[in-house]
């Protein structure tokens, strides 16, 4: 999983990591109006879930990467 995250260098931008969340939220969307679609699609919601996953796991490295961890 490491080698996708390698794909942000450290100079990421606040608007990546916007859209980043912002994409997470629209998946969000879209999983609860297929989940409650009386012929949802199983596999799909399974796909976008860990989509979903991937993106909140790279929206906290990318968090993580920007704030500085400060150690009193």
């Amino acid at each position: 999983m490491a080698s996708a995250l390698n794909d942000d260098e450290p100079g990421v931008s606040g608007e990546e990591l916007e859209r980043l969340k912002q994409e997470h939220r629209d998946l969000d969307r879209a999983i609860d109006a297929l989940e409650l679609s009386v012929a949802g699609d199983q596999l799909q919601i399974q796909r976008l879930k860990r989509r979903k996953l991937a993106l909140r796991d790279k929206i906290s490295y990318i968090e993580d990467q920007i704030t500085p961890d400060i150690i009193a």
